[in-house]
């Protein structure tokens, strides 16, 4: 090409050019804006490609490919000068979709002295046989407990029952979640399972005599592990245990119990007898339950005896054990706070929190430490550790079971 003599004329170059309108028409077209577009894709990917490698290379050591094993002298020296590149990804959250998966934090399910203003969850279990004469007040009875009833599940386990106590137990239930003037409770599970127990219950007698204390207290160890088992649920935080045929409690006892942030706690056991003597009804005020007593050198002689699958009863003449019984201590006149040490407890009330009975503290249904049941139960939390305590000025009235001499000490 010629430049011209007196150098480039703007204006013959610009005589030289398209017109603008053939110009826009050129770039308009499809195939140009075609071409277009692929030049920038082959550009982008280039540019990705060339920025992957660059990355890759990063996560690779510093040395020849080989493996350290065969490299010679000088290669070792020099792949030691120069430290690997390392590069830690945080893994992005992992998002789990099934609905057959769950995920349970047990962590923030904690037992503590202000329950019920942390809005701690309680559950009461009571395991029933025979009871259908003593459901009504039972209920009562609860029904009259302070603590925030939306904040209380209940639970029963039904076995080896002769009498309507599956039917009354369903009738009283419906009845109380319907009162309109109360708080229904949180829930309510029945569970039935028989395990073939035939002791009678309403011979007092045969119930409470010596030879049926093994296997009675075996059985009713089976009887409360299953209840528990099907019950407890992770939100609890308290299991409160409370028989049937209690007659009296205080209205504040949750509270009252939980209060003390014990691991496990009981009251004492009393039952209201009334006698004539010089023309008026006089209270008893009957000492009940000789399963709560403390640890006495003579009874620990006694078990180191006997076959390890021998279960000591207490308050029978076949085993003086000289244990010291809470149930002959205490007043119900005096400080109700008042809370002494125990290693053995009875089980018409007992508080308990949960995260006791989830470390694998249960009712033994066989002989430990020639204990079995709640007297076994405090053997074995003591065992792991736990701190088992009674409540002498604290108490709560059974019905009278009108025991014969010689039945109890």
């Amino acid at each position: 090409m010629l430049i011209p003599k007196g150098g480039v004329n703007w204006k013959a170059a610009r005589s030289r050019l398209p017109p603008w309108r053939a110009l826009l028409h050129t770039v308009t077209r499809a195939r140009f804006l075609v071409m277009v577009a692929a030049a920038g894709v082959i550009i982008l990917l280039w540019r990705a490609l060339s920025g992957s490698a660059g990355d890759m290379q990063r996560f690779y050591c510093f040395g020849p490919a080989k493996s350290p094993m065969d490299m010679t002298p000088n290669e070792q020296a020099r792949w030691n000068r120069h430290p690997s590149p390392l590069i830690f990804n945080h893994h992005t959250p992992v998002e789990v979709n099934s609905s057959t998966i769950e995920h349970i934090d047990l962590n923030p399910i904690i037992s503590t002295a202000q329950a019920a203003s942390n809005q701690e969850r309680i559950l009461i279990l009571t395991p029933l046989r025979d009871a259908a004469p003593y459901l009504p007040q039972h209920f009562d009875l609860i029904l009259q407990l302070t603590y925030p009833h939306n904040l209380i599940d209940l639970a029963f386990l039904v076995g080896d029952s002769r009498d309507d106590t599956m039917g009354v137990l369903a009738t009283e239930l419906d009845r109380i979640q319907k009162m309109p003037d109360s708080i229904p409770f949180r829930s309510a599970t029945i569970i039935e399972k028989d395990f073939g127990v035939s002791t009678g219950q309403t011979n007092v007698e045969e119930r409470h005599g010596f030879k049926a204390q093994g296997p009675r207290r075996k059985a009713m160890g089976k009887a409360r592990n299953y209840l528990l088992s099907a019950a407890l649920k992770p939100e609890h935080s308290w299991v409160y245990w409370r028989d049937v045929d209690i007659q009296d409690s205080p209205k504040e006892i949750i509270e009252d119990f939980t209060a003390h942030d014990k691991d496990i706690l009981v009251p004492n056991i009393w039952f209201h007898r009334y006698r004539e003597e010089n023309g008026k009804m006089r209270d008893v005020e009957g000492r009940f339950d000789y399963n709560s007593w403390q640890e006495s050198p003579k009874a620990l002689k006694l078990a180191a005896s006997l076959d390890k699958n021998v279960v000591l009863a207490e308050g029978y003449k076949e085993y003086d054990t000289g244990r010291t019984y809470m149930a002959k201590m205490g007043d119900w006149r005096e400080d109700k706070d008042e809370i002494i040490e125990l290693d053995g407890i009875g089980g018409v009330n007992i508080m308990v929190k949960a995260n006791v009975h989830r470390a694998g503290i249960n009712f033994p249904c066989y002989a430990f430490e020639n204990q079995a049941e709640t007297e076994g139960f405090a053997k074995m939390a003591k065992r792991a550790g736990y701190g088992v305590f009674g409540l002498p000025n604290y108490v709560v009235w059974h019905i009278d079971t009108d025991e014969k001499p010689g039945n109890a000490a």
